[in-house]
């Protein structure tokens, strides 16, 4: 095994990406409930239609898969998240689980988390269980977690993740 030198930082978090089957419907809930901003896209990448977004597409799907139309979009904190629509994606909505290997939500972060849910479930998202207070008469932390209009889980914090974990 290699000897991989010491890292003396962490490492940033960049961007996430989601499959969704709607990618103008996904855009639409993403900028308007979550106030992201819509930084570029729909991009049309055909699997014969050559150019190297293309040869990527082969490297990483294989054959098959067509085409697909993504888009880039940024939170206030500059972590983006990538939105993607297969051609030959049959599934209506997300089969993520806790229960099975893969990512099983993310998280983002408002101190309104009532406002914010309201605005989700006003765009076709779900409240999967009632707002929940952390640590009632001591800090006032709250959370959530909610499905977008396409089955994918979040969660709400109205505090930063290092508040939350603090000892």
């Amino acid at each position: 095994m290699k000897n991989i030198e010491q890292r003396n930082y962490p490492v940033n978090f960049s961007h996430v990406g989601l499959t969704v089957p709607d990618l103008a419907k996904a855009i639409t809930f993403y900028t308007e409930v979550m106030g992201w901003y819509h930084l570029s896209g729909p991009i049309i990448v055909n699997e014969v239609g050559g150019g190297r977004l293309a040869e990527i597409g082969k490297m990483l799907y294989g054959t098959g898969w067509k085409q697909f139309s993504f888009a880039h979009l940024s939170s206030a904190d500059g972590i983006g998240c990538e939105l993607f629509e297969f051609a030959n994606n049959t599934d209506k909505e997300s089969v993520n689980t806790p229960f099975r290997t893969g990512i099983f939500h993310f998280c983002v972060q408002d101190p309104n988390i009532e406002e914010l849910v309201a605005r989700i479930e006003e765009h076709g998202g779900e409240k999967m269980c009632d707002i929940i207070e952390l640590d009632p008469g001591n800090k006032p932390y709250k959370m959530v977690y909610v499905k977008d209009p396409f089955g994918n889980m979040i969660e709400i914090y109205t505090h930063s993740y290092e508040r939350h974990n603090l000892g």
